[in-house]
This record gives C-alpha cells, structure tokens and sequence, in this order.
C-alpha cells in the first residue's frame, strides 16, 4: 500500500508554484508518490489556451525537463466530461483499491468547494491537504470547515492565468 499525493490541475501553463508543490509533497516523510492528474478541462474554467493534448505533452515535457519525481497522469482525459473530482477519485480508488489518496489543492479552492461536485463525499472519504495561496482571506478557518490540513508549504505568489494574460512570467 502506498500513499499518493494527487495534485489536479490544468497546468495551463505548469508553471514555478505548481513546481514548488510538488518538491515539497516529495519531502514529505508520509507521501510515496506524487502525482499530477491534468484535467482536460475545469467545470469552472472556460479559458484554455492550448488543446488539451498539447497541454498534457507540454507538462510531460517540462516534468522531464525539470527532472521532477512526478507521475503525469491523464486519467481525467479517459473519463467523462465534464472533469469532476469526485468521479476521479472514485476512478482512480477502483483501479488501485490497495492505495491511499491524499487530494492536493490550493487554498484558493476551498473558497468555492462548496460548489464542486459531491463536495461532501470527498470530505468523508479522502484527506485533503491544502498549500496555502497569497490573497486567500481566512485559509485556517476554511481548512477547519472542511477537515482539511492546511500545509506549512512555500507560498509562490504566480497564477497560471496571470501567465497566460502575460502578467508574469513561468519562470520554469
């Protein structure tokens, strides 16, 4: 049995915070594996810049690049769409009952996960960890609303949308 980090995202672009997560889930004692599961597209994103083939290969791409110790997965690309958490979690539980998930997301999610899809299901059956994000009003009291932990991890102050509005730069 191992513990698995999943990190979901579109990676659109990967960019130096989605790095820094991943090295940090790589260091701590508790995870095995760390893996990145690229969503096709997000229920609440509307804005791809790049079809989700190139997007998936890009991120292969700089994974390698950057030698990260990351799994790329495409599961999501395997599955029904609209992308939701929940039905990949239950996918992934499936097809490896003999594992243990850990759900991996930015404090910037908790402010709307009561609108994701079976939120309650995730809360009772996966432990979700939380990387705390710049600009995200009261992330300990939303961790504590949804049992999640909050991680003592890196804050990098970067948006894949700000990226893609050339705002800033990936840096990666």
């Amino acid at each position: 049995m191992k513990t698995v980090a999943l990190y979901f995202g579109t990676f659109n672009p990967l960019h130096i915070g989605h790095v820094s997560i991943v090295r940090f889930l790589n260091d701590c004692p508790e995870i095995d594996e760390v893996r990145l599961i690229v969503s096709p597209q997000s229920p609440f994103k509307q804005d791809a810049v790049n079809s989700d083939m190139e997007r998936l290969d890009k991120v292969k791409a700089d994974v390698a690049r950057l030698e990260l110790n990351v799994i790329v997965s495409d599961v999501e690309f395997h599955l029904p769409r609209p992308s939701y958490t929940i039905k990949t979690l239950r996918h992934i539980k499936k097809e490896e009952p003999y594992n243990h998930f850990i759900l991996v997301i930015g404090a910037d999610n908790l402010i709307d996960f009561h609108k994701w899809y079976n939120f309650e299901e995730i809360v009772r059956n996966y432990p979700i960890w939380v990387y705390p994000r710049i600009g995200v009003p009261d992330t300990q009291s939303l961790c504590e609303k949804y049992k999640a932990v909050l991680l003592d991890a890196p804050m990098v102050d970067i948006s894949s949308t700000e990226i893609r509005i050339g705002e800033k730069t990936a840096g990666i």
